[in-house]
């Protein structure tokens, strides 16, 4: 459909702007609107399929994706101007106080937030958000309340902080090069249908984690890596794979060690442009990262500096070595240009360090500034936000 012509805008701030959900036709005006800034290797056709094909994805389907524009209300769906558009994603989330105490709550996702170029400067975008913080507080809460909402800035610290999203503590990660080899003997690859179980050990074992006591830590927060968090991950990587390769990949992590002692961790391929055509930063992310005899996987800064014990930490170390081999020799396969961990434990940033393996530690200032709006017990939002714990790649979205 064309859009609608512009006739006279609506100041940011008039009564008559709300939060609507768009129909059919208006999600495709998005899709084609958005095509030229976040198609990466797809051609503008194909990312109007893969929108409609991630729709269908764990994660997005059965109403855990919610698609908002903000409009002027005086006009009718399908002819007013989309004035700006968003996505949010439902999350469960743990949340635990000082005393250990954990609750399950609803944390949303906002994604996709975006101004046609033409409507910028406006203060829509701003508008759209701050209508989304108050709405969100109760929105499909029916099962659990909602907590908060996390978003992934692209546009630097300041602009969503004004907005109540305050930048996570730490916005790192690491990067390995990709290399031509082998797998290590002991490394297995994880294949889809071994994910659900590998998810659901590490959400018992997280839940553990979350219920240590803290005198330096009121209030935690995790968005739980359960399986429709990778899963739809892999949708949007397959999809691009196939077009790109005429297959996908396999592998979906790789695991190493026994019982109560195992190293996983779970990636995707991510193509920005098409590797057959010009050098770009393709990356093959590191999702999750688990080390099952991580002391230091509370987060909390009293455990940084607790390890496994002596008998326990060669062991540990060479299947962590093992794992990020694996995901080396992945990336190289597939044609990317680096492997990323973002957030590790400290337990996890010491291996890396005496694994030997060529990393670099990059802060994040402008991209993917993880960032996090806190509810207080009131109708408001908190200036300050809880410790977010596996500030991970599976929680982008």
């Amino acid at each position: 459909m064309s859009s609608p012509q512009i006739t006279s805008l609506p100041l940011s701030t008039s009564p008559s702007l709300a939060l609507r959900h768009p129909t059919t036709e208006e999600c495709t005006q998005i899709s084609m609107s958005t095509s030229t800034t976040w198609a990466d290797a797809l051609p503008s056709a194909l990312y109007l399929k893969e929108q409609s094909h991630l729709a269908t994805a764990p994660l997005a389907k059965d109403g855990g994706m919610t698609t908002w524009v903000l409009v002027d209300t005086k006009l009718s769906p399908d002819k007013r101007q989309i004035l700006s558009s968003c996505e949010t994603y439902r999350k469960r989330a743990l949340i635990s106080a000082s005393d250990g105490k954990v609750q399950e709550r609803i944390v949303h996702g906002v994604a996709s937030v975006y101004c046609p170029e033409k409507l910028r400067g406006r203060g829509y975008a701003g508008r759209l958000l701050k209508e989304l913080s108050k709405e969100l507080r109760t929105w499909q809460t029916h099962n659990l309340p909602s907590a908060g909402s996390i978003l992934y800035s692209d546009i630097g610290r300041r602009y969503y902080a004004k907005l109540g999203w305050h930048p996570n503590v730490t916005n790192f990660h690491f990067e390995l090069k990709p290399i031509h080899m082998s797998w290590p003997v002991t490394a297995v690859p994880i294949h889809t249908g071994t994910m659900d179980e590998l998810c659901q050990s590490d959400e018992n074992i997280l839940r553990k984690s979350m219920a240590a006591t803290s005198l330096d830590q009121p209030l935690c927060m995790t968005i739980i890596p359960d399986v429709d968090h990778m899963l739809w991950h892999h949708a949007k990587e397959e999809y691009a794979c196939d077009f790109l390769f005429g297959k996908i990949p396999t592998a979906k992590g790789a695991i190493a060690g026994p019982p109560k002692n195992r190293v996983w961790a779970i990636w995707t391929h991510r193509y920005y442009s098409n590797p057959s055509i010009e050098k770009a930063s393709n990356v093959l992310y590191i999702l999750r990262l688990v080390i099952e005899a991580d002391p230091t996987a509370t987060r909390l800064p009293s455990n940084a500096h607790l390890r496994p014990s002596p008998e326990l930490y060669g062991s540990t170390l060479e299947s962590f070595n093992a794992v990020l081999q694996a995901a080396q020799a992945e990336a190289a396969e597939w044609k990317l240009d680096g492997v990323q961990i973002w957030d590790p434990t400290p337990l996890a940033k010491e291996m890396l360090v005496e694994s030997g393996l060529e990393h670099v530690e990059v802060e994040r200032a402008e991209e993917y500034i993880a960032s996090l709006l806190w509810y207080d017990n009131e109708e408001g939002i908190q200036g300050t936000s809880p410790l977010w714990v596996n500030c991970e790649h599976y929680a982008w979205m």
